[in-house]
Order: C-alpha cells, then structure tokens, then sequence
C-alpha cells in the first residue's frame, strides 16, 4: 500500500511540473506569436501605403484606430466605436461613442485607457465596460486604421474575413479618402495551390489598384484572357510609371478571373466589394454624429 502511494504521490508532481513547463511554454510561445503577427501585419500595412525601409514612413503620419463593438442593453442592439479624442498632435485620450441602428447617436463616455492597453482586448472591454456602466454587454467586431499626414486624411485601412472557396480568406484593405483602392494583402486562406492559391499573385491583386467606389460597388469577375500587356504592368515587368498608367486605365473594368479559378476570384471580388461598401456606409455616419455632436477626433 505503502508502494502505491509513493507511486501515486511521485506521479502527481510529475503531472504537475509537467503541465507548469508546459503552461509557461504556452505563455511564452503565445507572446512570441502574437508579436510576430503584429510585426507582419504592421509590415503590410506599410507597404501598402507605400513605405519600406528605404522609404520610412514620415514622422507627420497619424496611425489612429477606431474600434467597433455591438453593444446589447436587454432592450435594442446599438453600435459603439472606440474612438481616440482630441485634435492634431494634442493626445485627449478615448471616447466610446453609441449610436442606434438607424444612425442617430445615443450617448458618449470617456474611456480611461493607454495607447499601450488599447490593443490588448482584455484591457480595453474592460476600460469600455467601466466607462458606460453595468447592465450593457459588448462584443467586438472589427477594427480600422485612419492614416492621416498633418491631420488631414490620406488612407483607411480595413482587416477582414470572408468565403472562399474551401474556408475563409482574410485581407488587409487599403483605401484612399474617396474609398478608392489602394491596394490589398492576402494575409490567410486556403484555396488550392496552382488554382484559387493564384489569388496572392500580383497579377491578381493589382487588378483591383486605382479602381474608383462608384465601381467596387457593380464590381464583377469576367472570364477572359488576361491581356499581356496588362499582365505585365500588374507583375511590374515594365517602367512603373507606364505601369501605373496602364492600371488606371483599366480601373473602370472588372476584374479577370483566374485561370480554373473563378469561384476565389469571384470571392475576393465579393469580399472586397461588401468590406468597402460597409465600410463607406459606417464611416459616413460615424463623420456625421461626431460633427453633429462636437466631438474632436485627431482624423
């Protein structure tokens, strides 16, 4: 008996040590993940905005984060955006903005919170939840970046996930102030590879550059050959001041399906369109509630 119990006692410290190397591994691996997807994501946005090592991103540049929730009181859903508060390089900290889904805005409350814990989910439901008060329920749904130079605006960018043709496909978007693409980054999926996997190429993404929001709205996916010389003013094969040319000329054309691959053409044409339709939608009456009811935002 006395046998068993030594093995049995030996055998719960060895659970134990086990599960608390494992556990501080989990920690540690989990903190080097989440860094190096932010270290990826931060390197894409970037460059879709045009900046690189040998082209830094300007020091007049604002990175401002605008975060949407649902927010649920036991009577009618409302949507809140977290919003930094103040003007042009005078930091006034967060405000948590309610507005009713018909657009008319409900109520604000200052949220006490870093630009340090702002991007750690945790620490901001819970400064969220400590400024609006008990019996409201929040649920986050996604996240913009408003990039402006000098306070003025020059770009939106978007994060989302949508269809594809085996699961979802997830994106970085980068827009212009008129909702116009700038350009986008395939950051996940899984379509076939030599297939629907083509939709990281840049023949495929830079179809998509320049075209204007009047038409990402009718956008379609045709099933037509590529031209060749604007095949290579996509891949970037010829001057890029030429190439540029020649994409903004077809901006008002749809896009060309890849080849065997319609349905993931088709799905990032249909993603891309419903993200920035909803997007428009969204930021408009945003602009309109934060103008009507004087609240200064730095963008």
């Amino acid at each position: 008996m006395k046998m068993i119990l030594t093995i049995i006692v030996r055998l719960t410290v060895s659970c134990l040590i086990a599960g608390t190397i494992m556990g501080a591994t989990f920690v540690f691996t989990n903190k080097a993940k989440k860094a190096n997807e932010f270290a990826r994501e931060e390197k894409v946005v970037y460059a879709l905005l045009g900046y690189s090592k040998t082209n830094p991103i300007p020091e007049s540049t604002g990175m401002h984060e605008i975060f949407r929730y649902v927010v649920s009181d036991g009577v009618a859903p409302s949507i809140g955006y977290l919003v930094p508060v103040g003007t042009h390089g005078h930091d006034g900290g967060f405000s948590f903005v309610r507005i009713d889904l018909d657009g008319a805005y409900l109520d604000s409350a200052p949220v006490s919170l870093s630009e340090e814990k702002v991007r750690n989910p945790a620490d901001r439901a819970a400064a969220i939840a400590a400024a609006i008060g008990t019996g409201k329920e929040i649920r986050f749904t996604d996240q913009t970046i408003v990039v402006t130079d000098h306070g003025k605006r020059t770009a939106y960018l978007l994060s989302g996930k949508f269809p594809g043709f085996k699961t979802h496909i997830a994106i970085i978007l980068a827009l212009d102030p008129d909702y116009s693409i700038i350009g986008f980054e395939v950051m996940e999926h899984e379509e076939d590879p030599g297939l629907g996997a083509e939709i990281v190429q840049d023949y495929f993404k830079n179809q998509f550059k320049y075209k204007p929001f009047e038409k990402i709205k009718t956008l379609k996916v045709v099933k037509a050959p590529l031209p060749g010389d604007y095949f290579d003013a996509l891949e970037g094969r010829i001057d890029k001041a030429a190439a540029i040319d020649l994409m903004k000329k077809n901006r008002d054309q749809d896009i060309y399906a890849l080849t065997g691959a319609t349905i993931s053409s088709t799905a990032v044409s249909i993603g891309i369109k419903g993200m920035s339709k909803k997007f428009a939608y969204r930021l408009d009456i945003l602009d309109k509630v934060l103008q009507e009811q004087q609240i200064a935002v730095p963008f």
